[in-house]
């Protein structure tokens, strides 16, 4: 289980690169259409939920396994492709050693692991348990709705318009609301259907639970759910004069609603930076064929860069000469009595550790880490 726990912390980190490449483009490509915006984000989500990757030597990601998932067995050390993090991160985790026995040391980073890998497993079904309970009781709210026509539905408990369901999604609507605000309000929510919306937030959530370690995933989730709505704005407003725009505007302001808690569903109309989402209506201007040509080129590199791993040259063993070869250089492994074998060598991704399991030199362990 530490191992998988290592292994998913590592696509996180991994991750964390293109969630903080995905901020900046939001902020340049401000202009450009949002669908692209919440197509970056599939980037960082593909990230999280695939392991393995091509390698290229356009990729930006500076290492693919921060942490080995084989760390129990090797010195503790960390390998993030960053010089100055290693540098300054591996020498505290070295340290954080107790000694047991005389001669017999335990790391705390290697101690720990399992309890982290339950904690974080512990996690995941908290919110799990969380998202059946809060959709459970939705439902339950939900049972007095009265059908209005096709698939949407009125209720006393709807505070603001939202879509409920993955496979047969239904729009439910206040009591209240005018003849005026509701056909903006049915023109967003059918637009978060036929962008299958209600699929990929729920999928989204789903991805965050099991990284809820990494708070950037957090942050991440947050601006995808903003960047959907605005999506929908636009796909509704693009079709709106300038002066039903302003008629959008003033129903998104109507059922504007505060939320402090990130979930998996519904969809609501009026739940996520209604302040943004207004300015944004009102200033909308439809993108020209250039801006969007090279939002796309854009998006196109990002996938590139981000959804492949660096390039790390093979290593050559000789069990002769007892030389390690990486990248054209070689580097000599001293050794003193050690017939060496295979099963005395290790490698691990990114980073070339060459250990042995109990093989005293001058009564002390030793290891050679290539990084």
């Amino acid at each position: 289980m530490t191992e998988i726990f290592l292994n998913t912390v590592n696509m996180s980190i991994s991750a964390s690169w293109i969630v903080l490449a995905v901020m900046l483009l939001r902020l340049l490509l401000k202009k450009a259409p949002k669908r692209i915006t919440v197509f970056l984000w599939s980037v960082a989500a593909a990230r999280l939920v695939c392991p393995f990757f091509f390698e290229s030597a356009l990729s930006l990601i500076p290492s693919p396994q921060t942490i080995n998932p084989k760390a129990a067995l090797y010195p503790p050390a960390i390998n993030s492709g960053v010089p100055i993090i290693d540098s300054v991160v591996n020498p505290i985790i070295g340290k954080l050693t107790i000694t047991l026995q005389p001669e017999k040391e335990l790391n705390l980073f290697k101690f720990i692991m399992p309890y982290l890998a339950g904690v974080w497993l512990v996690g995941i079904a908290l919110l799990l348990i969380y998202t059946a309970v809060s959709c459970a009781l939705l439902k339950r709210k939900l049972k007095t709705a009265v059908l209005l026509r096709d698939n949407i539905f009125q209720s006393e408990n709807v505070v603001s318009p939202f879509v409920l369901g993955i496979i047969r999604p239904k729009i439910y609507l206040p009591f209240n609301i005018s003849e005026r605000n509701i056909e903006y309000v049915i023109a967003h929510e059918n637009a978060h259907i036929r962008r299958r919306d209600h699929w990929w937030k729920p999928l989204g959530f789903l991805i965050l639970t099991f990284h809820w370690l990494n708070p950037l995933m957090w942050l991440g989730y947050a601006l995808f759910c903003r960047d959907i709505e605005l999506a929908c704005d636009e796909k509704v407003v693009g079709k709106l004069s300038r002066e039903r725009r302003a008629d959008y505007s003033e129903a998104l302001l109507a059922f504007s609603i505060k939320r402090r808690r990130l979930a998996a569903c519904p969809l609501a109309f009026g739940e996520v930076g209604v302040k943004s989402r207004v300015k944004s209506v009102l200033n909308y201007k439809k993108p020209t064929f250039w801006l969007v040509s090279c939002a796309v080129l854009i998006t196109a590199l990002t996938a590139l860069c981000f959804l492949t791993n660096p390039k790390s040259g093979q290593p050559e063993i000789s069990a002769d000469s007892g030389q390690l070869s990486v990248d054209s250089e070689q580097w000599s492994v001293v050794r003193e009595q050690w017939p060496v074998d295979s099963e005395r060598w290790a490698v691990g991704s990114g980073q070339w550790i060459v250990v042995r399991e109990q093989w005293p030199m001058d009564s002390e362990r030793w290891a050679v880490v290539i990084g």
